[in-house]
């Protein structure tokens, strides 16, 4: 953009007010404490695994540009949980954010900034402008070119001050289990053989804040074998030390587990299929000689193409076998993996993507189980069906497949037949931004970011209830929601306890990841009935009049950057809402970033759901202005839930970013 448009344009940031800051050694910042420096305002909650995909897109650009940069988190949270100062300050330190944290809980700074979904960022000049909006993931290559853009221009004003940020460093825990994801039992044989393992076997446990796994025995504090070197990364190879060999192995936020059958793992090589979730790959353990392998993923997020992108009906509804190498398809954060007997494969709930993966152990096949891709919660046929960041898994007797779905505190259940068709239902949980702690019918019950499922003896569901730090119980049979445990620190899973004596009390495990540990907890005999009541996400409803709304999605391709039209308009809106009714005409998928919507009258309040996809390619570089050959190319893409509220004298447009520029 031109010096001269950006004079034009340009609108004073507003000043960033909240709770309280991290990251700065107690000390409190403001905009003038920042003039000079480019001010990059990352809006995130830590529920939200696209915020978490911007933490680390933007890393190498702080690292690069340490000197004349300041992200500065701005923590707006979605759940109530996500108010709690103690469990911000957790988050901060277990995803290794390296910059200040504005604490947000009233969303002041948010609504200052007009933000309206998670992630939004917010480039600041030197001068205190802003001059981007950017809505979503995949910002970072055009980050990269505005960057050096503005340092060029302030070097040139004299506006530009280079030197240290405020940034400083926090205490960080120590212990044997660093915010630990998932846990998995290994019975007597399968477990560490050499080490003292014994009989009623032993568990292993993704050390997801040390990047590492651990064996532990029943005991939860005997250390059996860590696999892993403990540094965040990506390599196959030696995992454990077996035979003296120190561990090259690396992996990067691991999560889910499952350990193979017996004879599907003598045939495949390996025991135990790992979701590698930050490397975006699945991997392979061999527990006998403690190799990890790679088995499907290329280590690129799955929002980003390579090729020409083409964004159209077709590739957002596409659900089945993904073509390509096992090793060169993209996955995008895989938070868990279960056994599927009637699928006769590893099923893998795809976070990043809101989608249902599988893999076949022994052919090396992807495939895509159920989802669209579009967030949110609608049920129905596998390739129709709407999830919101699947992150727990665990199979019944009769081969379904149940879900914790987090984005949507839901328990979600794939139904599989006996031919393998898949359609989905949900058991509890009502839409993107309901939640809460309530018992009872599951029609009203409600939930908070569950990350975990296990299958009871009974038949019944036990929920690693993460956000109200719980352990709930659902009961199919009479369609009830009850509690069993509370007052547990983050329960990320929960798993059906294999080593207790017959005719002992009833116990199950959980991993408590924000106490950084594994404990046993009772099954109570008689379920607690909890009714702290129903909640919505506190953000600004957007007032908007029946009839004609005017929808437009701003995107401005990056410099040296150029849509991608070699198939056509290569840029996509499909809109939808809730309650259906909402919405009279204008719903469906179309190209272009222009919509006219009609809202119903007589209806007081919804939400609409706009999903925006743009294409872009690396060049032109010739003069006719064509796309070279073999050029990167980016696909853009932003799920919003807008609320809003239907008056009179409400706003006839409505104008979101997904890549504006002022």
């Amino acid at each position: 953009m031109s010096e001269t448009v950006r004079t034009q344009l340009r609108v004073r940031a507003s000043e960033l007010v909240g709770r309280n800051w991290l990251n700065t050694g107690g000390k409190s910042l403001d905009l003038e404490a920042l003039r000079g420096k480019i001010v990059l305002l990352d809006f995130w909650t830590f529920c939200c695994i696209n915020c978490l995909h911007v933490l680390d897109e933007l890393r190498p650009l702080e690292e690069k540009y340490a000197d004349v940069l300041v992200t500065v988190g701005v923590h707006s949270p979605k759940f109530e949980h996500e108010a709690d100062p103690v469990a911000l300050a957790a988050a901060v330190e277990r995803y290794d954010i390296h910059h200040p944290v504005l604490d947000d809980p009233e969303l002041d700074t948010w609504k200052a900034y007009t933000a309206r979904a998670w992630p939004t960022l917010v480039v600041i000049d030197p001068e205190g402008y802003i001059v981007a909006h950017l809505s979503g993931e995949g910002h970072a290559d055009g980050l990269a070119v505005l960057i050096p853009e503005l340092i060029a221009e302030h070097e040139v004003k004299g506006t530009l001050h280079r030197g240290s940020g405020p940034y400083v460093a926090p205490e960080a825990t120590s212990g044997t289990l660093r915010f630990p994801g998932k846990a998995l039992f290994l019975p007597a044989g399968r477990g560490t053989s050499d080490a003292g393992t014994p009989d009623a076997g032993s568990w292993l446990v993704t050390d997801t804040g040390h990047h590492r796994l651990v064996e532990l025995g029943t005991d939860f504090q005997t250390v059996l074998r860590t696999y892993g070197s403990g540094t965040k990364g990506y390599a196959d190879g030696p995992a454990a030390d077996v035979d003296s060999v120190t561990p090259t192995a690396q992996f990067n936020d691991p999560q889910g587990l499952v350990l193979l059958p017996e004879d599907v793992a003598a045939k495949a090589g390996y025991d135990v299929v790992i979701a590698d979730s930050v490397n975006h790959r699945l991997r392979g353990l061999s527990l006998t000689d403690g190799t990890a392998t790679t088995l499907a993923g290329n280590g690129v997020q799955r929002l980003l193409e390579t090729g020409p992108a083409r964004v159209d009906e077709d590739a957002a509804g596409f659900t089945g076998q993904l073509s390509g190498h096992p090793l060169e398809v993209s996955l995008s954060s895989p938070w868990d993996v279960v056994w599927s007997t009637k699928l006769n494969a590893v099923v893998v709930a795809m976070a990043g993507t809101h989608q249902i993966f599988s893999l076949d152990p022994l052919t090396g096949a992807v495939a895509i189980v159920a989802g669209n891709g579009l967030e949110g919660l609608l049920d129905g046929p596998a390739h129709e069906a709407w999830f919101a960041q699947p992150s727990g898994l665990a199979e019944d007797a009769d081969g379904n497949v149940w879900v914790a779905d987090s984005e949507t505190s839901a328990l979600r259940k794939l139904v599989i037949d006996d031919a393998g068709t898949v359609s989905v239902e949900t058991a509890v949980g009502k839409g993107l931004f309901d939640f809460g702690f309530r018992d009872g019918d599951s029609s009203e019950a409600r939930l908070q970011h569950p990350l975990g499922v296990t299958v009871l003896p009974d038949g019944s569901v036990a929920i690693a209830d993460t956000y109200n730090g719980a352990v709930r119980r659902y009961d199919p049979a009479a369609g009830k929601v009850s509690t069993l445990a509370r007052g547990l620190s983050e329960p990320s899973d929960v798993i059906v306890n294999h080593t207790q004596a017959a005719g002992s009390e009833p116990l199950l495990v959980v991993v408590e990841a924000n106490k950084h540990q594994l404990v046993y907890v009772p099954i109570p005999k008689e379920a607690q009935q909890v009714d702290e009541g129903a909640s919505q996400t506190h953000r600004p409803k957007s007032p908007v009049a029946p009839g004609l709304l005017e929808l437009t999605v701003r995107f401005s391709a990056p410099t040296g950057q150029k849509l991608d039209d070699r198939w056509g308009d290569p840029t996509q809106l499909k809109i939808s809402s809730t309650p259906p009714e909402l919405l009279v005409a204008g719903g469906g998928t179309s190209v272009g970033l222009l919509r006219t919507l009609e809202l119903a009258s007589g209806i007081p309040e919804g939400v609409l759901h706009i999903t925006a996809r743009a294409a872009a390619c690396d060049g032109p570089e010739s003069e006719d202005g064509e796309i070279p050959d073999h050029a990167a190319c980016h696909l853009y893409q932003q799920d919003w839930g807008i609320p809003v509220l239907l008056t009179d004298d409400g706003d006839t447009e409505l104008v979101l970013d997904l890549r504006g520029m002022d």
